[in-house]
């Protein structure tokens, strides 16, 4: 007696069962990143929403990383800030660093100018898209 095996791709099983209804416990085991989305994007537990952050904090010719509000800072010159989105325009990685006059991405290696946002080197398509601040005495308010 032979046994033949069908030969089923994962895919086309999948399909299949999303058909008959069986996906949807399957497919929430993927994971949702619905509710990750609103937390990586709220105000910093550390900096109480509204207190701002302290111009001090910002380096001359350099600027800082808010991760959690995704939102780079920088300070070209003394006394003159900027704001920018930290999502990278390549591959939508965070920048985790400002060094040597440019904010920069980890992922591929995209640096962007602390001025205006502007590509200088990597495989980014375009500048990171600016955001609005407020600079009120001694702290920088982002909107």
């Amino acid at each position: 007696m032979t046994v033949e095996r069908s030969t089923i791709s994962r895919r086309r099983a999948l399909s299949g069962a999303a058909t008959a209804g069986l996906g949807l416990p399957l497919l929430a085991a993927c994971g949702d990143d619905g509710g990750s989305e609103s937390t990586a994007t709220a105000p910093s537990s550390s900096e109480p929403p509204g207190d701002g952050i302290p111009t001090a904090d910002v380096p001359v010719g350099g600027g800082i990383v808010l991760s959690d509000e995704r939102v780079v800072i920088t300070q070209p010159t003394a006394g003159e800030f900027h704001a920018f989105t930290a999502v990278c325009t390549h591959a939508q990685c965070l920048v985790t660093a400002v060094s040597d006059g440019t904010i920069n991405c980890p992922c591929h290696g995209s640096q962007y100018a602390i001025e205006d946002g502007s590509v200088v080197g990597g495989p980014a398509p375009a500048p990171l898209a600016e955001v609005e601040i407020t600079v009120k005495g001694d702290k920088i308010l982002t909107a």
